[in-house]
This record gives C-alpha cells, sequence and structure tokens, in this order.
C-alpha cells in the first residue's frame, strides 16, 4: 500500500473525530447557554439590555435569571426605570419576593399611591403581603365587627342589654404598615368604642333612634392610630335588645340584702337566746344563795339564844310573823288548780 495514500486516511480519520468532538461540545455550549441567550435577548429587545455575563453570574449565585429579567422588564416598561438589576438581585438574596414587590410598585404607582423601592422591600421583608396592601389601598376592605359571629354586648344606663354587630371599613396605611397593628386590633378597639359608647347613653331608647350617634361618637376616638389601616367608617348593621340587666341586678341585691337582715336577726336571736340563758343562770346562782342564807337563819336564832339576845317572846313573835306572812302569800298566789281546770 502507497505509505502517502496511508497517511492522508489517518489524518482524515482524525480530522473528522476532532470535528465531531468540538461540534459536540459546540452543541453542549449551545444548549446550556441558550436559555440565558434568550433571556439576554428578550431583555435587548425590550429595551433594557442586561450584560449576557451578569445573567450567567445569576445562576451562579443561585438567582433564577427569569424572575430578575421578567422583573426588570416590567418594571422599565411601567416607568420604573429607578429599580436597577443589582436591588431585584439583592432583595431576592435577602430573602424576598421580587415578583410580588414589583407587582405592587406598578399597582401603586398607577393610583397614585407613594410607595418607593427601600419601603416596599422593607414592608416585604417584614413579611406582610405588599399585594394586598397596595389592593387595599385601592379597593378599601370591609371587616366585620366581631369577626367570629355574635354580637358585641354593651349595657345603657337604665340597665338594658344591647347587641350590636357592626361593619368596619378601612383602607391601607402604607406608611404604618410596617410595626402598625393589624386587623385584630382594629376590630378590638372598635367593639371598645361601641361597648363604651352604648355605656354613656342614659336610655337603651336613645341608641336605638340614632344608632348613628355609636358610629359618630367611635371614629373620634382615633382608633386606627399605631396601625396599618385607616377607618374610613363604622356602620351598625344589627342592633337587638338584650336581658334588663338593671333588674336582675337589683333583684340580685334585694336578695343579698334579705339574706344579709336574716343573718343578722338570726344573730340577734342566738344573742338573745344565750343573754336568756344567761340570766337564768344568775337566777339560778340567786336561789342558790338565798336557800344557803336561809339554812344559816335557825344556826344564828340558835347562836342568838344562847348569848342571851333573843328570848322566848322574840321567838314566838318572829313565829307568829313568818306564819302570817306565809299566809298572805299563799292567800295573794292564784289557785294553779283552778287554772288548770279553766
Amino acid at each position: 500500500m502507497n505509505p502517502i495514500l496511508a497517511l492522508t486516511t489517518d489524518i482524515g480519520i482524525e480530522f473528522y473525530f476532532l470535528f465531531i468532538v468540538v461540534a459536540v461540545l459546540l452543541i453542549t455550549i449551545l444548549s446550556i447557554l441558550g436559555k440565558f441567550i434568550s433571556l439576554w435577548f428578550q431583555a435587548f429587545v425590550s429595551g433594557t439590555p442586561i450584560p449576557l455575563f451578569n445573567i450567567i453570574g445569576m445562576s451562579l449565585r443561585k438567582i433564577p435569571p427569569k424572575i430578575i429579567v421578567n422583573a426588570r422588564i416590567n418594571s422599565f416598561k411601567a416607568g420604573l426605570k429607578d429599580i436597577s438589576v443589582a436591588d431585584l438581585e439583592t432583595h431576592y438574596l435577602a430573602g424576598g419576593h421580587v415578583t410580588d414587590v414589583v407587582t405592587a410598585l406598578i399597582a401603586a404607582d398607577k393610583a397614585n399611591i407613594p410607595l418607593d423601592w427601600r419601603r416596599a422591600t422593607a414592608i416585604d421583608l417584614a413579611g406582610r403581603n405588599l399585594r394586598d396592601a397596595v389592593q387595599t389601598s385601592v379597593n378599601p376592605k370591609v371587616i366585620d365587627c366581631p369577626s367570629h359571629g355574635g354580637y358585641i354586648t354593651g349595657v345603657a344606663k337604665d340597665g338594658i342589654q344591647i347587641n350590636v354587630r357592626a361593619r368596619v371599613t378601612v383602607r391601607t396605611n402604607i406608611a404604618q404598615l410596617v410595626g402598625g397593628a393589624t386587623e385584630e386590633t382594629i376590630i378590638a378597639r372598635v367593639g371598645e368604642g361601641i361597648v363604651s359608647a352604648i355605656g354613656g347613653s342614659e336610655t337603651h331608647l336613645h341608641v336605638l333612634e340614632s344608632p348613628q350617634r355609636i358610629s359618630k361618637l367611635v371614629l373620634e376616638k382615633g382608633l386606627d392610630s399605631s396601625t396599618a389601616f385607616l377607618i374610613l367608617s363604622i356602620d351598625i348593621v344589627e342592633m337587638n335588645l338584650g336581658e334588663n340587666i338593671g333588674a336582675k341586678l337589683r333583684a340580685d341585691k334585694a336578695e343579698s340584702d334579705k339574706r344579709i337582715a336574716q343573718a343578722e336577726a338570726e344573730k340577734r336571736r342566738a344573742m338573745a337566746v344565750a343573754m336568756e340563758q344567761e340570766n337564768m343562770a344568775k337566777v339560778k346562782d340567786m336561789e342558790a344563795k338565798l336557800i344557803e342564807a336561809q339554812s344559816n337563819v335557825p344556826q344564828a336564832i340558835a347562836d342568838a339564844f344562847r348569848s342571851g339576845q333573843l328570848g322566848i317572846m322574840d321567838y314566838i313573835r318572829y313565829e307568829n310573823m313568818r306564819a302570817d306572812t306565809e299566809m298572805r302569800s299563799s292567800i295573794a298566789k292564784p289557785d294553779e288548780r283552778k287554772g288548770d281546770k279553766k
């Protein structure tokens, strides 16, 4: 075989092999770079050119290039040209929702709501739903009060209970969205204001004939201070009468006073019984002392006889006087047997 022909054949085989390898590498590189080139071209034709190497760098930094490019195009086309690619990347790396923030900024700009990129990202990173907040600023939200159903219960000065259900129309206060109180605080404050307004009414009839007085008094309290909302109106949607709390309290007080009086009477009765028993004991003691003194009389008479201080005639007169006294006492006493017969 001709050596020159063999050498030419070997060179051709190596060339074809190298060509195939290079083609495979180019196809692989183009397939990898295809999505980046597509995003670069999309940004280029949209009038917001982003360098290709910047798009590739996003992928290397674990940032979805499609999200950043689309957000940049949307914000630029909406007139928000101050938002740079670096701002979008920084917010994504901080854990923010880039698409939601850009959408909310566009909606706020079209609705003439003052909202800049710095405040919007702060609200998003604080965990608040920025899109919902902007939507509530454009389209006010209605909050049921109380939110769990049931009624807000207040008692007028005449003691009649009044059950109220209200609706609060609010709009988001973008300036206080970070750090401002939530809907639960609005509901609690409105409920407290309604109870206070009902309690300040002289009678329940005043409340029933002019429910708007409650709304006016509650609105004047500035219940939306330090909250994420502005209260536009408070409307009473339902009102009905409850129990007569005043009458119930008076009845309970009367019952309590009666029990106290009964306890005091029982205490006085017990003291009287105790005093009676004590007096009876004193009487018994005095009777015992009398019997003791009477038992000493014969001994005293005997001593008087022995000492010559008492004569026989004196003793006889003493006995006659004692017998006469006993007779008079028996005549003065009623006949117990006759009393029993009667």
